[in-house]
């Protein structure tokens, strides 16, 4: 990856945004950056790998980071607790699914923000098929990582389960240079949007492109307890709402699947 190159491409979209340092190997992204916020590093520093050993997901899975086949990078936020950072997770997944989009794959988001193509796994099994996923950490402060993992280059026996999908598989051809630009602009000028318009900007666009909005869902709370029903929205805090036999739950945190049920 040319980063002085990524730093001009930007710059000539208006965003001032320092130039990603790039690393070969590394553990993590989201924990080398969290490193350079407590050093004071800028909004906007951007640490990417062409790979990480230690990668990690949605509640802490593993996130597979292999040599060349992905875009993996994590991105400084600076912004106070009392300014709906909570809804950075779901902003960055708008992001990244309207750069995949410049490209061609028709992504959306499953709830709380894994970007997904609709339609059935690469095995026939149920879908959607899983492109990219976020994970975003706090310092405690006002520092907040939003770590990005893009199946960018991955063929289908490379992929470590079958409800997974790249770029390629889905017919587009994008180096990693072009993906990161456009997902950082798009960061870019959704952090400007909800700044300036507050959480519903972020919403809006959050709801537009959730595929989890209107379909039948298993979701599993972290206290391990199981509900099957119908996502009926996106409250204004984030949470999923989903409407039971008996009643319709708010859901801060849980796994979700698209279901028959």
């Amino acid at each position: 990856m040319d980063a002085a190159q990524v730093e001009r491409r930007l710059a000539d979209r208006e965003v001032a945004w320092p130039a990603p340092r790039v690393r070969t190997s590394t553990g993590s992204t989201n924990a080398d950056v969290l490193t350079l916020a407590r050093e004071g590093a800028p909004e906007g520093t951007v640490v990417v790998a062409d790979e990480q050993t230690a990668g990690r997901g949605r509640l802490g899975r593993e996130w597979i980071s292999a040599p060349g086949s992905g875009l993996w990078c994590s991105v400084l936020v600076r912004m106070p607790a009392s300014t709906g950072r909570g809804l950075l997770p779901l902003l960055a997944g708008v992001a990244v699914a309207e750069a995949v989009r410049r490209h061609g794959v028709q992504a959306g988001l499953k709830w709380p923000n894994d970007i997904v193509v609709d339609g059935p796994a690469l095995d026939g099994g149920p879908g959607p098929r899983k492109l990219a996923g976020i994970l975003a950490e706090s310092d405690g402060e006002d520092a907040v990582v939003i770590g990005i993992g893009v199946n960018v280059n991955q063929k289908a026996e490379q992929l470590p389960v079958p409800i997974a999908t790249s770029l390629l598989l889905e017919g587009a051809t994008v180096s990693r240079d072009d993906l990161l630009v456009d997902i950082l602009t798009a960061l870019h000028t959704g952090l400007a949007g909800l700044r300036r318009d507050g959480a519903g900007f972020a919403l809006d666009a959050f709801r537009g492109l959730c595929l989890t909005i209107g379909r039948d869902v298993v979701v599993t709370l972290p206290s391990g307890e199981v509900a099957r029903g119908r996502a009926v929205g996106v409250g204004d805090d984030g949470q999923l709402h989903v409407r039971t036999a008996e009643k319709t739950l708010s859901v801060a945190a849980g796994d979700v699947i698209h279901a028959t049920i």
